[in-house]
């Protein structure tokens, strides 16, 4: 019987894509990636989403959009490994953790680093902003102390267990670290728990991935970085 290869829609340096390619990856859900320039609109795509955006899961016939909805059905309709906890309690705070970096970790941080250096040149959009550059690098601070807070208490972000929302953090800072804009020598517990999720083969891949026009570090693929 032939594996069904999914299909997955996606920019190399979007967290939310790479949460979800993780998620795949981890679970050995084979898929293969298309990339998508979803600035650019266009009838033909938005009707793959009508929000345009990405990632967009060809899954069995059917669309998934939204990377936490993806990412929630992948793990019911894939168990094992699981990304999220038996108890109501630990799936509330991996979702809290999740909505964390989703939400507040990309509009102080990410929107204000990577959109500003990269998305804006690739989209055509305009010259970078230096006061949100500045704002991210300031705020980026503040949530890799509050990592290293959490990973006092814990083995994990979210519990002793590897989470989805590990791997939401990691997806963040793995774009971030792509553009050299972690400071990994402010927060050790940060550094160590990411060089574990990068030592892991479903982040390989990401560790492959090349922007035009943007080499990353060298050190961005060393896994003793």
């Amino acid at each position: 019987m032939q594996t069904q290869v999914h299909l997955l829609h996606h920019v190399p340096l979007s967290p939310f894509c790479r949460k979800v390619r993780l998620t795949l990856a981890e679970k050995r859900i084979p898929f293969s990636l298309k990339e998508e320039r979803y600035w650019e609109g266009g009838t033909e795509f938005l009707r793959l989403n009508p929000a345009g955006k990405v990632p967009i899961l060809r899954y069995e016939g059917r669309l998934l959009y939204e990377s936490q909805a993806i990412c929630e059905f992948l793990d019911e309709i894939h168990p094992t490994p699981p990304l999220l906890p038996d108890d109501p309690a630990g799936r509330y705070e991996v979702r809290r953790l999740c909505a964390w970096f989703d939400d507040k970790f990309h509009a102080e941080v990410t929107a204000n680093l990577l959109y500003e250096r990269v998305n804006k040149k690739i989209m055509g959009t305009g010259y970078p902003d230096s006061q949100n550059i500045k704002t991210g690098s300031a705020r980026i601070k503040y949530h890799l102390d509050y990592m290293s807070w959490l990973l006092e208490h814990r083995r994990w972000l979210a519990g002793n267990a590897l989470s989805l929302a590990d791997f939401t953090a990691a997806a963040h800072l793995s774009c971030l670290d792509y553009i050299s804009d972690v400071d990994w020598d402010r927060a050790p517990a940060v550094k160590a728990w990411y060089a574990t999720i990068k030592s892991r083969p479903a982040f390989r891949p990401l560790l492959a991935d090349q922007v035009p026009g943007f080499p990353p570090p060298r050190r961005y693929a060393d896994l003793d970085f």
